[in-house]
Order: structure tokens, then sequence, then C-alpha cells
């Protein structure tokens, strides 16, 4: 028969055993079971696609403004920027806009040539806009961009045009960023930001200096 001594030499040496066992196998590997398949995007009606915009549809299409008198100086601060703004609508078989739904027009260059562009806003109704952009081109005031849509903002950078819109997430807007490339207000960007708290809104101004 073992001596006391033994066996409680034997018990304690088991239990060490087994506390060093536990503690390995909490530290180990773990089999958490099979990882999800990684599968590419399933494409739904990939036979289908948009036809291309056409030309009334592309917002950066020129288009000389009729019946507005040309300006030799190259210029849009010579032109009357209401004229033009009622030639243009006009001329596409719709009524000139209300006096009180013109925003305050501005001046600024944007297609780079030293010389200050014309940009108007035309609020439709509470929720939607219309911006026209008007350049000179050969003397002949001509509509460089129309854009129609919610605009939560319109910034200007080192000649880009920055078109802010809301997207369904209210912490974020869209935007579309344009650059004049030489012959066109060409799409730049398109990237997403944090939406701006709102500011209180002004009184329109129709008329007067930009």
């Amino acid at each position: 028969m073992p001596a006391p001594c033994a066996v409680l030499a034997a018990l304690a040496a088991l239990a060490s055993l087994t506390l060093l066992t536990g503690c390995a196998g909490t530290g180990g590997l773990h089999d958490e079971g099979r990882a999800r398949d990684v599968k590419a995007p399933l494409a739904l009606w990939p036979e289908y696609s948009p036809a291309p915009l056409g030309r009334d549809e592309n917002p950066a299409a020129l288009k000389a403004v009729p019946d507005v008198p040309r300006i030799p100086s190259g210029s849009m601060a010579d032109a009357d920027p209401l004229a033009v703004l009622d030639a243009d609508i006009g001329a596409q078989g719709r009524t000139p806009p209300a006096p009180k739904s013109v925003r305050r027009p501005e001046l600024h260059d944007l297609t780079d040539d030293g010389k200050p562009d014309l940009l108007v806003v035309v609020d439709l109704d509470p929720r939607n806009s219309e911006l026209r952009v008007y350049s000179v081109q050969n003397e002949v005031v001509t509509r460089v961009l129309a854009l129609r849509g919610v605009l939560d903002g319109v910034d200007l950078a080192a000649g880009h045009l920055a078109i802010r819109e809301p997207t369904k997430d209210p912490r974020y807007v869209s935007v579309t960023d344009y650059v004049w490339d030489g012959n066109s207000m060409g799409l730049w960007d398109l990237t997403l930001d944090e939406a701006r708290k709102r500011r209180p809104q002004t009184p329109h101004a129709r008329g007067g200096s930009p």
C-alpha cells in the first residue's frame, strides 16, 4: 500500500496537470464552424440597359440662346441675366418663371477664360429647383449646363461646380462635380459628403446686380 505522502504527491501532480490543460484549451484555436461562402453579385436582367442620353437630355450640351444680343466682350457681366433666362426657357416652349422664383444671379468664371459666366437658379416648387449656367462662346450667349433636382447646395472651388443633393440617408448628400474641359462642363466626380446644417432661407431677389 503506498505511503500517504506518495498518494498526496500524486494527487497534487494530477490536479496541476488538469489545471494546465484547461488553460491551454481556453487560449487555443476554436472551430467556429464553416465560413460563409463568398459569391459574386447576381445581375438581374443583364440583357437590358438604358438608351444613352439624347442631346436634349444631356445637362452639359451646349445650346445657343436665341433672341439675345451678341456680346463682343465675351463676358456674361455685359448681359441682362433675366432676359437671358427668359429667352432660354421661352425657346423651350415654357413660360418664363415668376419673379419670386428666381434666385439672385451669380457671376463666376467657370470656363477658365478669365471672364465671368452666369449662374441662375429657378425654384420650381418648395423642393425642386433648376440650375442654368451661361457662357459667351464666340460672342454668342450659350447655355453650358442645365440641371433640375433637389439642390441641397451649390459650391464653387478651383473652377469646379459641385451640386449637392439629398440622399435617403439624412446624414449624407450626393455631390456631383462638374468642370470645364475646354469644350463643355464635363462630369468630374461623384461622391458622398456629410449633410450640412440648414440655414434660414432669405427672400428671392429677381434682377439687380449679381
